[in-house]
């Protein structure tokens, strides 16, 4: 863990400057005289590919206020998991940490993505913040920042293309296929046609759902995807409790929404009915930056 820790801060000085440890932790840093500051964490990788991290509420009122981020390490990183803080903020502050002051953080690694539970709070994809880019983009305030202005349709291609790159089939609803925007993707993908066979009453949902990722030869579906533009969120976890429900096997649910729905979007799933009925405990968030980085990230990687 040092050395994996020290390697991290001796980028960290290679890239911004000097940095210091402040007083009463040994995870907090201020970076190039308190520009920003850094919260390290690190956990071994557990059965599951998950990685375990306890975040203490005292450390992270030193974040609040300033430019800060959350830095996750964990062994046989390409690169490192650096979250900024205000995009998490009102996350914890609509919840509270452990009875040891810690908030209990998961790193879940999966064929899909990359996810961050914070308990009693919900599943947030993480995908884009890996790396130093996001550092960047927030302190060099020349380097151009994505247009984030993303409508229902831009997102549901995104969200069709990385599937199909990943290897999946792509489920877009009928209504939908037609409004597809594909001049922010480099090649159109193939729609299915059909779902896996199911019940009626199961594709009566399932046909509604924004983007679904199927397994090529097995017919599992891997995602559901639900992008909340204009719609309420509370909505979209309603079609995703029928479905589960119904105990038709599915790998990820998530919500798409703007940044702005991310605290709303913790506020919904832990609703009574859906802490019930275990739809917390696997639904997720993503934010359209989130999808568009993951989407760029992926073509970057394919294109070396």
């Amino acid at each position: 863990m040092v050395s994996l820790k020290n390697e991290f801060l001796e980028n960290i000085h290679n890239q911004f400057g000097s940095f210091q440890k402040l007083e009463n932790s040994q995870s907090l840093y201020s970076v190039n005289q308190d520009a920003f500051r850094i919260y390290i964490r690190y956990s071994k990788i557990h059965k599951g590919c998950r990685c375990f991290f306890g975040l203490r509420e005292k450390d992270l009122r030193e974040l609040e206020g300033r430019l800060s981020f959350i830095c996750l390490l964990w062994d046989g990183q390409e690169k490192p998991l650096i979250l900024p803080f205000s995009d998490f903020e009102d996350v914890f502050n609509n919840v509270d940490p452990a009875e040891d002051g810690q908030y209990k953080v998961q790193i879940f690694m999966q064929e899909y993505g990359t996810e961050l539970y914070i308990a009693r709070a919900g599943r947030f994809n993480v995908d884009s913040y890996f790396g130093f880019e996001e550092l960047l983009k927030q302190i060099e305030p020349t380097i151009s920042k994505v247009n984030t202005e993303f409508n229902h349709s831009q997102v549901q291609t995104l969200l069709g293309e990385i599937g199909s790159l990943k290897g999946f089939h792509i489920w877009i609803p009928t209504d939908d296929r037609e409004k597809l925007d594909w001049s922010i993707v480099q090649r159109q993908f193939e729609v299915s046609l059909s779902l896996p066979n199911v019940s009626k009453g199961a594709e009566r949902y399932l046909s509604k759902i924004d983007v679904i990722w199927i397994e090529r030869g097995s017919n599992k579906f891997k995602a559901l995807y639900e992008v909340e533009h204009s719609t309420p969120v509370y909505s979209g976890l309603l079609r995703f409790n029928d479905v589960y429900l119904l105990s038709i096997p599915v790998e990820r649910f998530a919500i798409v929404s703007n940044e702005e729905r991310r605290s709303v979007f913790t506020r919904q799933i832990n609703r009574p009915t859906f802490r019930r009925s275990g739809l917390f405990e696997i639904c997720t968030f993503f934010n359209y930056i989130n999808v568009y980085n993951w989407y760029q990230k992926i073509i970057k990687n394919i294109s070396k």
